[in-house]
């Protein structure tokens, strides 16, 4: 299978691979995706080596990319957090993680651009999902973009 989705992640300190495990799992079930299309897992900088995340990619030899807030701002997304910006300097980590990671593309972001999964060819698959289980340390938001297409 073509591995054409990227999985943005957003997560609190000390979130476990299983959690993300299985955030995916429920995600890709509900919305009828096949996990095998997953090409990497993408998040922001700050986040690239949580143990939680990289365990995750070791397991299922997955790629991690991760990105600057400052790159992450600049994506338009239709589920931005006022936290989120506060506590990481950009108003999305998941879904805009996801849409920069599924571009394909290296260009240069530059804080006056503002730019959306449309205009880059991306379409926002699944929007952002927050899980979080009783009883466990961590959390976790999660989005699926998929790869540049063509109309």
């Amino acid at each position: 299978m073509q591995q054409i989705l990227w999985v943005g992640i957003g997560c609190k300190r000390g979130t476990s691979w299983q959690l993300i495990d299985l955030a995916i799992e429920k995600v890709f079930e509900e919305n009828q995706v096949c996990q095998s299309a997953i090409a990497g897992i993408a998040t922001i900088d700050t986040k690239a080596s949580e143990v939680g995340l990289v365990e995750f990619c070791n397991l299922r030899n997955l790629p991690l990319k991760a990105f600057s807030a400052e790159v992450l701002r600049c994506v338009s997304v239709p589920n931005p957090s006022t936290i989120t910006k506060q506590q990481v300097g950009t108003p999305s980590v998941a879904e805009a993680a996801a849409v920069v990671a599924a571009t394909q593309l290296n260009f240069l972001f530059t804080d006056s651009l503002s730019i959306s999964a449309e205009q880059l060819r991306v379409k926002l698959l699944v929007p952002k999902r927050i899980f979080q289980l009783k009883g466990q340390s961590g959390a976790l938001t999660l989005a699926v973009a998929l790869a540049a297409y063509c109309d």
